[in-house]
């Protein structure tokens, strides 16, 4: 066997957070093989690709071996799932096998799902097979493109066994790069026990992991929570200006780094609709598409009473903090979304906030039950303005729908004044040709779990430079044929 890949492991939630995890060990799998490698990411990370993909590397990536510095553990967590408050939940199939510092000094976990069973797998099997791996690494690759915070895949390996799931299919274990995996449900965990003394010290570690600017300073914990709400206020307007369904937003999949973790049932939408569902599961729509600011902010209410001994030592004073933060909530994830939508409707970015409002929710309001693809229309604009005339009402079923809000649109763009030329292509730089649009990757993910990657590895291709349109690619830009049908995704990791 090859020499074990080297990390420059600083395993800092191994050593400061003793009571927050149990140390454990992947399973061994028959025969583990690397199938895909983020060699890029790797040489972000500082390390060796050629000993990643080598049959010691598989060992590693796939949970079996514990390379040297390494602490593998299952973490402790509890979350929200559809509402409903679960008290123990944890990483019931993956392991944090230890954090490292990148290039750029960022401190950054490593952690495996699928990697076999743990104390918290609550008779699961612990294991994920190829199809929701290779999903999760695409996803995060075209958030990571799209310039989403994002959690990023390092490599996909095969097990070497088949998983039982609808039928048989080839496991995998999905390596995964994080700023961190602390979530609300962390949290949540200790909390719900009363154990105050862990909560704070969670509070102290979390802190000086991704605010050290507020260490030692007065009310650090309070202003550690508007960080975190404003860096998921960020994040849900980047989700809401793409069409991205996270699909699954409970509060243990709420990260305090801002990250979009756990793509399992999640979707990028075509036709727009504000009650866009994927999830088999999400069968009342809580985590519908338009639901997802007031979801977040709901999450968020969660992690404030988890905090409030933190915030003051009155009672009430600290439910009066919380609850101003929660109120402001709205505004916050406003402000962002709307700077995001100016800029995709070419609209200087000069505070016209009533008039800009009252133009975007204008826009949603005639492309609900148009048949708009919410990525195409976007595109349309800018070629509008280099004066394709029919552009923007081609993408309506009535063409006359869009007509008085264009004429609106039309005459804020020339108040404004400026080159159009340039406005477009700004508006290009903002507004992506290229998802992952569902039929073509459930055609990917399908043509890999036969044992072919080229249409996997094309779309990645496609899919890392989103803005850019290029020749032969018509197709990648195109909604799903008719015959594609309803779309639903399934929590495969």
């Amino acid at each position: 066997m090859a020499a074990v890949p080297q990390f420059a492991f600083d395993n800092s939630y191994a050593q400061e957070l003793d009571g927050f995890y149990v140390p454990w060990q992947g399973e061994a799998f028959p025969a583990p093989q690397v199938v895909k490698l983020n060699t890029a990411l790797a040489a972000e990370l500082g390390l060796d690709a050629a000993a990643l993909g080598s049959e010691a590397g598989a060992a590693v990536l796939s949970g079996a071996l514990a390379p040297e510095g390494a602490s593998p553990l299952a973490m402790a967590y509890a979350g929200h799932q559809f509402g409903g408050f679960s008290p123990q939940l944890g990483d019931g199939r993956a392991i944090l096998v230890g954090e490292m510092l990148d290039q750029a000094g960022q401190r950054r976990d490593l952690h495996l799902k699928g990697s076999g069973r743990t104390p918290f797998s609550r008779g699961g099997d612990g294991k994920a097979v190829l199809g929701p791996v290779l999903r999760e690494y695409l996803m995060g690759e075209a958030m990571q493109a799209l310039g989403i915070p994002t959690t990023r895949a390092l490599a996909v390996t095969l097990t070497g066994e088949r998983v039982r799931r609808d039928g048989w299919e080839p496991g995998a274990v999905l390596a995964r790069i994080a700023s961190s995996h602390l979530r609300v449900g962390t949290f949540q965990f200790f909390a719900a026990r009363g154990e105050s003394a862990q909560v704070r010290k969670l509070a102290d570690y979390a802190i000086a992991r991704h605010d050290p600017d507020l260490v030692g300073k007065p009310e650090a914990y309070h202003a550690f929570l508007r960080r975190v709400m404003d860096r998921q206020a960020r994040l849900i307007a980047q989700w809401m200006q793409v069409g991205f369904v996270h699909g699954v937003m409970n509060t243990d999949n709420m990260t305090l780094s801002g990250e979009t973790i756990d793509y399992g049932p999640c979707a990028f939408i075509d036709s727009y609709s504000e009650t866009a569902v994927f999830s088999s599961i999400d069968r009342q729509g809580r985590y519908a598409f338009g639901n997802q600011p007031g979801i977040a902010r709901w999450n968020l209410a969660r992690l404030a009473e988890t905090m409030l001994p933190l915030l003051a030592s009155d009672e009430d004073e600290a439910i009066r903090l919380a609850t101003e933060d929660i109120t402001a909530f709205g505004a916050q994830y406003e402000a962002y979304w709307l700077t995001g939508m100016r800029r995709k409707l070419g609209l200087a970015a000069q505070a016209e906030a009533e008039a800009d409002l009252d133009l975007v929710a204008g826009l949603y309001a005639v492309m609900e039950g148009q048949g708009v693809d919410h990525t195409r229309l976007f595109r349309a604009m800018a070629r509008r303005l280099e004066g394709d005339k029919s552009a923007l009402r081609s993408e309506f079923t009535d063409p006359e729908a869009i007509a008085e809000w264009e004429a609106s649109w039309l005459a804020r763009i020339t108040a404004q004044g400026g080159d159009n030329s340039g406005r477009a292509a700004a508006m290009d730089a903002v507004n992506p040709i290229y998802i992952p649009r569902n039929h073509l990757v459930e055609e990917a993910l399908s043509a890999a779990t036969k044992g072919d990657l080229a249409p996997f590895e094309a779309l990645l291709s496609v899919l890392a430079d989103p803005f850019t349109q290029r020749d032969g690619l018509e197709r990648c830009a195109q909604p799903a044929p008719e015959d594609f049908g309803p779309y639903e995704t399934f929590c495969g990791t």
